[in-house]
């Protein structure tokens, strides 16, 4: 994972310490509600067990910044390396990802451990760094915070995912507020096509999968401001949709086939009507709130029977960015989404399917050294999302932000935004 950041916005030393202590003091947050033995599951081979998580942002600054500044750095427990590397092959081996939940092994109490060390060790290395090395440790440092935002956002995708395969459907927080209001109409943005650029250029933050900033040919389109809510999705299934071979590409029909799905993830129907799973517990279906945990094979099924189709990424980008980056983020505190404003959906609630892989921009170029495995090396059989979720940390997205996940996958809080050529 690498980044674009402008060094005359790099944060002054307090700047940088105090977002340090936020971040990270924001993932145990998180974690505050689990139970202990609900850091040890992994329900499937995409989920990871809470306590690997929080390990694994720690093994990042154990890894990547701490011995860079310091090459007499003391690890806290050198078996970290091996069992918290994700995936990062230019750096060493690392324990298999399906095996993350036969880890009982260090305990979590160890792992708490583990992060106080290295936050300490963290602290120290910020107050005492040469001012020679400031910019340098900062952009390390900003890296590294972003990429626990990151975890933060997979940590709640996860623990819903463990908690649904349990019998008796667990609730991970009973005081989530709950959605309320009813879906607006659908109003259609339209934008002229020609030629645009997209990317990301300027200050801040910014991964480098969204450079350089390069220049694309769009076609006239209209963009739905809002994502399609659970209400329409279900005419869809009334519609036979899951039984409609026309509506799906060839492999979406042979996952829904073999799997057997008839519905998104967390839907159940019972006697007294649909009933979906969140991380507030089971709750009814509510017909004005955007419909979620959509693989890319459903939403394009969706769209072909609505006789409209996905947007394209710089479609996308082209629209957000003209709106502000506002929305229903983690803190707005229903992680979940919520019906429409009149203003419409833009940011938050739900990454929105585009029917773009994910590949790399022209002139790409990733930064040498293990860092650089994080984007790049996954530019295969995967499309782009957009937009940030209501599990994404306010101020961990704008409009150039690239996620990626592949067809098949439906665990993150991904939706569907309907977009038509003008």
């Amino acid at each position: 994972m690498q980044v674009a950041v402008d060094k005359k916005q790099i944060p002054v030393r307090e700047k940088l310490i105090n977002r340090f202590l936020d971040v990270r003091t924001y993932t145990e947050t998180l974690c505050r509600p689990l139970q202990t033995d609900d850091y040890q599951i992994q329900s499937i081979m995409q989920t990871s067990p809470p306590k690997w998580h929080i390990a694994h942002v720690t093994w990042f600054f154990e890894t990547f910044v701490l011995p860079h500044f310091n090459p007499a750095y003391t690890p806290f427990n050198p078996v970290m390396d091996f069992l918290f590397n994700s995936y990062y092959y230019t750096h060493g081996q690392m324990h298999p990802r399906p095996n993350r939940g036969l880890l009982s092994r260090p305990t979590v109490a160890e792992i708490y451990d583990y992060r106080a060390y290295v936050n300490e060790q963290m602290l120290q290395l910020m107050h005492n760094i040469d001012d020679s090395r400031r910019e340098e440790l900062a952009f390390r440092v900003t890296l590294g915070l972003n990429h626990e935002q990151q975890h933060q956002e997979l940590l709640l995708m996860d623990v819903k995912h463990n908690f649904s395969v349990n019998p008796v459907k667990p609730t991970y927080r009973d005081d989530l507020k709950i959605p309320q209001g009813q879906s607006r109409p659908v109003r259609w943005l339209e934008q002229a096509g020609g030629i645009h650029e997209i990317g990301f250029a300027g200050e801040g933050f910014a991964y480098d999968n969204e450079t350089p900033r390069h220049q694309v040919l769009l076609r006239d389109y209209r963009l739905a401001s809002r994502f399609v809510t659970n209400g329409e999705y279900l005419e869809f299934i009334r519609d036979g949709g899951y039984d409609d071979v026309a509506l799906w590409l060839s492999d979406g029909w042979a996952l829904i086939k073999k799997e057997n799905w008839t519905q998104p993830l967390y839907w159940q129907q019972g006697d007294d009507g649909w009933r979906q799973f969140t991380l507030g517990g089971m709750r009814e279906l509510n017909e004005h709130e955007p419909v979620c945990h959509l693989s890319y094979f459903e939403a394009d099924a969706y769209a072909r029977w609505a006789g409209k189709r996905l947007p394209l990424e710089a479609e996308l980008e082209q629209a957000l960015s003209m709106m502000p980056v506002t929305g229903n983020f983690t803190e707005s505190d229903f992680l979940h989404p919520v019906p429409a404003s009149e203003q419409g959906q833009w940011f938050g609630d739900l990454w929105a399917w585009t029917s773009s892989p994910y590949t790399a921009y022209p002139g790409f170029k990733p930064l040498e050294g293990s860092m650089g495995e994080y984007n790049g090396k996954f530019m295969s059989n995967q499309m782009v999302l957009r937009g940030g979720s209501a599990a994404t940390p306010a101020g961990h997205t704008r409009a150039t932000y690239r996620n990626f996940f592949y067809p098949n996958e439906r665990w993150a809080f991904t939706g569907l935004r309907l977009a038509e050529d003008a």
